[in-house]
Order: structure tokens, then sequence, then C-alpha cells
């Protein structure tokens, strides 16, 4: 059994080594990490040399050409390097606990691997100096996991490093263009050609500092998208529109059962119906997001089309 973990760094000096630590950590012992870095400016690089020319688990493969990528393309390029039977997603700033690999492999073995699988975890929300703020950041923010294709079209709930998918999976992954974000694509190709598995209990200690790209939802975050109203209504409009564009892709899955396909372009059509149409299709699909408060907004937007600017 190949497993290949894969590492996207930009500027992550501050917390990488600790990172990188805890994967050496892990009582599976048995797996290569792969990194690219994406242009950074830090002393990034070097701690990843560092780390290469101790562990010959680990490989630097751009070291000679750090050419700035974007996330998703970078997790792309370490995906499609080398072939593996399991690739782990890690980010450059969190610290996986010590079953982490361990617990989702003997999940996966229990799956067949010629089917697509992606399974992922929950995590424990930490500020930069590993102090626990959200014990589950899947209750805290989702209120439950999703597993199935509907809820995923319209609302993520797997993040990136605490996830893995076998190479049934990553082979179905042909382009990064019109995705949101790796995961969410991912979790989408899981739930229409296979499995998404959740395992119900933490991976990681998920680091909130002020350098994150996405992050957990904090109250200030809150605070600041909701202080000016029509600003977060042209944002919500921006995923609702960019989570239709995503979910177009899934039609290129030639063996897409047919009441997925339906599925999907019902979700994907939704703003070109009549107003009673919408309706009718929020009706009968039950599109919604997984929080009452974000299902009311994302129905009353869907209906009134409110601030929306078709593209």
């Amino acid at each position: 059994m190949k497993v290949n973990i894969v590492l996207s760094t930009y500027n992550g000096a501050k917390f990488l080594a600790e990172q990188i630590e805890s994967i050496q950590k892990q009582t599976f012992t048995d797996w290569q990490l792969l990194i690219r870095d994406d242009g950074s400016s830090d002393e990034t690089p070097q701690i990843i040399e560092q780390f290469a020319t101790t562990d010959k688990r680990i490989k630097f493969i751009n070291a000679d050409n750090r050419e700035n990528f974007g996330v998703i393309k970078n997790f792309f390029t370490l995906v499609k390097f080398e072939l593996a039977d399991y690739y782990f997603f890690s980010d450059q700033d969190d610290v996986w606990l010590p079953n982490k690999m361990a617990t989702m492999l003997d999940e996966a073995q229990k799956h067949d691997q010629a089917n697509p699988l992606m399974v992922y975890m929950d995590l424990s929300v930490v500020d930069q100096n590993l102090v626990v703020t959200q014990p589950s950041m899947i209750q805290s923010q989702s209120h439950h996991a999703n597993t199935t294709l509907r809820p995923e079209l319209t609302e993520n709930t797997v993040t990136g490093g605490v996830s893995m998918i076998n190479q049934a999976l990553a082979s179905r992954w042909h382009s990064t263009e019109q995705i949101i974000m790796h995961d969410w694509y991912l979790a989408l190709l899981a739930t229409a050609t296979g499995e998404l598995v959740y395992i119900d209990q933490p991976g990681e200690l998920y680091r909130q500092h002020e350098n994150n790209v996405l992050g957990a939802r904090t109250l200030r975050k809150r605070l600041q998208k909701w202080l000016n109203p029509m600003q977060a209504v042209y944002k919500y409009w921006d995923l609702i529109i960019n989570s239709q564009n995503q979910a177009r892709l899934l039609l290129n899955q030639l063996d897409l059962s047919d009441d997925k396909r339906e599925l999907i372009e019902k979700y994907a059509g939704l703003l070109d119906q009549t107003f009673s149409n919408r309706i009718k299709m929020i009706k009968k699909y039950h599109f919604k997001k997984n929080k009452a408060f974000h299902t009311a907004v994302f129905w009353t937007l869907i209906v009134t089309k409110m601030g929306y600017r078709k593209k």
C-alpha cells in the first residue's frame, strides 16, 4: 500500500516545522510526504530542505522552480505528481493528532477501492498557541457533517487538512477550472460517483491565526460580514453562483446515475427558472444549507433574486 501526503506551502515558516513534526509522529509510519512550495519569500523553502535532508520520506518536489500556482493548482500538481493508493491532504500550519492516518486508513480498508472514496474527520479549532477554542468545528459551524450529494452541492463540510482520497477518486480529478476549493470539489466527486465517509472524531488541531487562507468562522469574521449587508449579499451570491458552476463539472462524469444527474442539473439551473418554478424546485429537491439561518438566507435570495447580478 502506497500512501502519499501532499502539502502545499506559501510563507508558512512560522508553523511549518510543527506541522511536519506532527506528521512524523503519526502511529502509521509508511508514508511519503510530497511538498510543493508556491513561491514563498520567507524561510519556508529552507525549512522544507532541512526536513527532506534528514527524513528520506519527505520530498521537496520543486526546490529549483517555485512558480506561484495558487493553492488549488498546487494540490492538483502534488496529487498528479506520483501515483499512490491513498492521498492525504495537509495544510502548513496545523497539528495532526497521532492516530489520524491510522484511523482514516482503517476506515478506508472497509470500502471497495475500485470505487471513488473520500474519508474525512472532524477538527478541533485552536488559536495560534494551540489552545482549543472549539472542540468540534463540524458542530460549531455546520451542525452536522455531509456525506451525500444533495447537501454537499450547496455547502461543504470537508476540510482539506483532515481528508484523504483513494486513487479511484484522484483519477477523476482532471482540471482546476471553476473549482471553489479542492476539498469541496473532491467531496462532490465522491458523493456523485462513489462514497464520502465521515469519522466523528477530531483528526487535527486546526490553527487559526492572522494569515489563514480560509479558516473557521469566528465572531469577528461574522460581524465584519454583516456590518455591510449588501456586501454580504453579493458575497453570498458569489458563493451560490460559483457552487452552481462547480456542480456543472460533475456532469462530465459519464457514469452518473440518472437521479444524481437530475439533481445536479436542477441545482445548476435553478436561477434560470421562473419565480414559481424556483419555489417548486426548492421544495421538490430540498435544496438547503446545514443551519436554519443560512437556509433562510439561501431560500430568500434564490426565490427573490434580491441583489442578483448575472455574470
